[in-house]
C-alpha cells in the first residue's frame, strides 16, 4: 500500500508517496502522479499519520526556505546497480554546487557513460531529495530536467544561488 501527501511549493504542487517506511517518489507534476496511481492501491494520507510523508515534508519546506541544505529521509530507491551508483553520487553533490555529467561520469570511473548518466537522472524518482537538479552541462548550460521540466530545475539551482547559463 502506497501513501501520499501533497506540498505547496516554490515549483508548484508537488506529490509526496510512501510505502511502508520510505519515502518511494517525488512527483514534479500531477500528471506525472496522475499514471503513476493507475492500478495501484494508494492512499491520501490526509491525517499526516505517515511519519517519512511528515518528515519529508517538513525537510521540503525547511530546504525552500533557506533551513536546509541536507536530506536524512528513508528512501526506497528502486533500479539497476548502475542508477543506484549515479544517484548516490547524486547525492554527495553539496548544496549550492554542481557537477557536469562528466563529472558524474569521471567519478564513478566511467568516462564514457555521460548520456547513460543524463538517462539515469532522467529516471530518479526522488528529485530534490536525489539532486539531479544540480547536474549541468560541462559548459554551465542547463539541460534536461524530469524530461521537459527545465524552468524547474533553473528555480531550483536559482534557489541555491548556483549560476548557469539557459
Amino acid at each position: 500500500m502506497y501513501y501520499y501527501q501533497l506540498y505547496e511549493s516554490p515549483l508548484g504542487t508537488l506529490t509526496l508517496v510512501a510505502k511502508k517506511d520510505k519515502l518511494t517518489n517525488l512527483f514534479l507534476t500531477t500528471e506525472l502522479f496522475d499514471s503513476f496511481r493507475l492500478g495501484k492501491e494508494i492512499v491520501h494520507d490526509q491525517e499526516q499519520k505517515c511519519d517519512v510523508l511528515r518528515s519529508a515534508i517538513q525537510q521540503l519546506h525547511e530546504y525552500f526556505h533557506g533551513d536546509r541544505k541536507e536530506f536524512d529521509i528513508p528512501m526506497e530507491l528502486n533500479g539497476t546497480d548502475f542508477q543506484k551508483k549515479i544517484w548516490g553520487k547524486l547525492r554527495d553533490i553539496p548544496f549550492g554546487k554542481v557537477y557536469s555529467y562528466q563529472d558524474i561520469a569521471v567519478a564513478i570511473g566511467q568516462k564514457n557513460a555521460v548520456r547513460a548518466i543524463g538517462q539515469d537522472n532522467k529516471a530518479n524518482k526522488l528529485p530534490i531529495f536525489n539532486p539531479c537538479h544540480r547536474v549541468i552541462g560541462k559548459n554551465k548550460k542547463l539541460t534536461g530536467y524530469a524530461g521537459t521540466k527545465i524552468k524547474l530545475k533553473a528555480t531550483l539551482l536559482t534557489h541555491e544561488k548556483i549560476t548557469f547559463k539557459e
